[in-house]
């Protein structure tokens, strides 16, 4: 049975402890729509949902925030799902990987984020399917929101390139979870190393091998190889952690592809004099527990990255329309997606292409950009007017290789070294979230550059008491 109530009203069986929270069951019916306990018969009448343009944003990352703050003050209500309660700045990833920063540092919660914003729904839920004719979108646990308008910004996944059996032994990264596991991973090589006796074996766990020399790839090797000559210098006493090997391996012609040759170079040289060994031009052809095979030659190491590649979300698969090979949606020049013009996708979900000719980059600014846009499609749409096709802006380029050396290129300056390096720290700051992050993360990385000290060295297990992974 259905009782009409408020939407922002909970469930009386869990207000009393009845039983426990679940996600609701959200149900289009005619002209109303209605949301359901999860446990119980208790729901809602969602009138104003019925009367208002629905909008549903899959995904809290970049774009889909980037689209929910653009559609502020629009006359409509949005539903945001996503897999993970939190929003999470991904560029400073591997900083949380190399003990730099910690994980709410660079992660909020989206709740928070939208908490002043009564048009919108924040759901915890992993989508499973769309059903167009409907326009439902389909969640695990059974539950179905209706939409009017659809934007999937779902991002991307690791890539093995047909070797997924690769993925156990050598992980990528893309999540907090990803973050805090790799953390655990390169202490824990360090600590192994200190009570193996083995001369061969102590070598291989104090050898770290990244597979793939792209901007994630080049910031882990340098920031890697300084955990181990600087923070961990003097800390341990069977092991010199300075004498530790990073191998960057890459099958290209040079690092940062994506750059221009002369910023490349210096990259790969700058890479060089902190003590990171370049292979270029070497495609990986075997990964396993402790090795990686390159141009005819195993190398021994205990701990293996994976930053070579990235696949699309399987947004095609739920929408049932042709993807490339990286399983990115070609969308049309307003970022719909083909055959369904209430249906957009947005950021490493999709494969377009930039006023060059080239296609648009699969980084955050991207999806910022196309979330604003959808946004301002759909605004347009509700007043009855049109827009012009979605043309993206490349702002410029940014890396860091250590502490003291970045590249910056923004097309009319480019700049290199510690002044690279402070510039490239206060773009990342300036593009936090809140006031407070932005000083913790500028006083860890001043405390970092003056110490070389990281304070973020916890071993965390991902079962309570079991000491398992």
């Amino acid at each position: 049975m259905i009782v009409q109530g408020s939407l922002r009203s909970p469930c009386p069986g869990r207000m009393r402890g009845l039983h426990p929270a679940r996600p609701p069951f959200i149900e289009h019916c005619g002209s109303k729509t209605y949301m359901q306990c999860g446990h119980c018969k208790w729901g809602l009448e969602m009138t104003n949902s019925a009367q208002r343009h629905r909008v549903v944003v899959i995904g809290g990352g970049f774009g889909g925030l980037a689209a929910i703050q653009k559609l502020k003050g629009a006359d409509l209500d949005i539903t945001v799902i996503d897999r993970r309660n939190h929003h999470l700045f991904q560029p400073l990833l591997y900083q949380v990987a190399t003990t730099a920063l910690g994980p709410s540092e660079i992660a909020w919660p989206i709740r928070m984020l939208v908490k002043h914003r009564p048009e919108v729904t924040t759901l915890l839920g992993n989508v499973t399917g769309i059903d167009k004719a409907a326009q439902l979108v389909e969640l695990e646990d059974g539950g179905r929101v209706p939409f009017d308008s659809l934007i999937i910004a779902t991002g991307a996944r690791h890539a093995y390139f047909g070797h997924d059996e690769w993925e156990p032994f050598a992980p990528g990264l893309k999540t907090l979870e990803d973050a805090t596991a790799m953390r655990r991973r390169l202490l824990l090589a360090f600590e192994a190393a200190e009570r193996e006796t083995d001369v061969d074996k102590r070598k291989a766990l104090l050898t770290f091998a990244i597979i793939g020399a792209g901007p994630t790839g080049v910031e882990l090797a340098g920031a890697v190889i300084e955990l181990a000559r600087t923070t961990l210098k003097h800390e341990f006493r069977s092991i010199r952690p300075e004498e530790a090997r990073v191998v960057l391996i890459e099958a290209g012609p040079r690092v940062l592809a994506n750059f221009r040759e002369n910023l490349s170079a210096y990259a790969k040289s700058a890479l060089e004099k902190l003590g990171v060994e370049v292979m270029l031009g070497q495609p990986v052809t075997e990964v396993t527990v402790d090795s990686v095979s390159f141009a005819g030659q195993v190398l021994r190491a205990n701990t293996i990255i994976w930053a070579a590649g990235v696949l699309a979300s399987p947004a095609a698969r739920w929408l049932d329309v042709e993807a490339d090979r990286a399983g990115r949606i070609k969308v049309e020049p307003d970022l719909t997606v083909p055959g369904s013009p209430n249906i957009f996708a947005i950021g490493d979900t999709v494969t377009a292409s930039a006023p060059n000719g080239k296609p648009v980059p699969g980084i955050g600014d991207a999806a910022k950009q196309g979330g604003k846009y959808v946004a301002s499609v759909i605004r347009a749409r509700l007043e009855g007017k049109a827009i012009a096709p979605f043309r993206y802006k490349h702002l410029g380029d940014i890396a860091t290789v250590g502490k003291s050396a970045a590249l910056i290129d923004f097309g009319w300056i480019q700049l290199t070294g510690w002044i690279g390096w402070w510039t490239w720290g206060l773009a990342h700051i300036y593009f936090l979230i809140g006031l407070k992050n932005r000083i913790s993360v500028a006083i860890s990385w001043l405390w970092i550059y003056l110490t070389g000290h990281r304070s973020a060295r916890l071993i965390t297990w991902g079962e309570a008491g079991s000491g398992k992974k």
